[in-house]
């Protein structure tokens, strides 16, 4: 699956996309409220209450699409501390592709990686 996942990041380019940060949203968990607040020299209440909402299972997640730190040119003005989860998707080199299906192929409907991944997979298993 590692070989997948970098051959994959060869191929494709997240900032031709960015399909993630323009319709889904990552968790924002403590300690990443904490690092982009402190990045943006703003008290973590004013960054919660200009950016975040707590969604229906209790995480904080941006409250608006795209992504506020989305740029047109779609780089990330806070990539160097963005949300784990920012930091970790797609999840192509890590267990959760296998063990939670059900958000794998959620995001294989968006991301290229995990559908090219995915399709790596299903061939190797024939």
């Amino acid at each position: 699956m590692p070989d997948f996942h970098e051959e994959a990041f060869k191929k494709i380019d997240c900032l031709d996309c960015a399909a993630c940060c323009k319709n889904y949203s990552p968790r924002f968990k403590n300690p990443d409220i904490k690092r982009i607040s402190k990045y943006l020299q703003v008290k973590e209440g004013i960054f919660i209450e200009k950016y975040l909402q707590l969604d229906e299972e209790g995480d904080y997640v941006v409250s608006s699409k795209p992504c506020p730190f989305l740029g047109q040119d779609n780089y990330c003005s806070i990539y160097e501390v963005r949300p784990s989860d920012c930091a970790r998707f797609p999840y192509t080199d890590e267990d959760v592709l296998l063990k939670r299906s059900k958000i794998t192929l959620k995001n294989a409907t968006f991301c290229p990686i995990v559908y090219y991944v995915l399709e790596k997979l299903l061939v190797v298993g024939k």
